[in-house]
């Protein structure tokens, strides 16, 4: 994830974030699995950071403050980790 982001942040905000949620939705169905929701919260919670570190790199300058930060996540809603399989059933 690390990689897309830092190569992709020259994209559209609403491009980006668009493909950010199908990548991050994609690993929560993969990875979710009984007892697994501990490290797919630390992944989320490590994009969100690299998300914020790259994109304000855009620019000499900061693209976001955190605050705006925030409210740009909230609009776009990213999805939150969540258990698929249960595999003691």
């Amino acid at each position: 994830m690390k990689q897309w982001i830092r190569t992709n942040r020259h994209l559209r905000q609403e491009e980006f974030l668009k493909a950010i949620r199908s990548k991050l939705l994609g690993h929560y169905r993969y990875y979710g699995i009984t007892d697994n929701y501990d490290r797919m919260k630390a992944y989320q919670t490590e994009t969100t950071k690299l998300m914020e570190k790259w994109l304000n790199r855009r620019s000499q300058r900061k693209s976001f403050t955190r605050e705006r930060f925030s409210e740009v996540i909230k609009k776009w809603q990213l999805p939150k980790p969540r258990i698929y399989v249960d595999i003691y059933k």
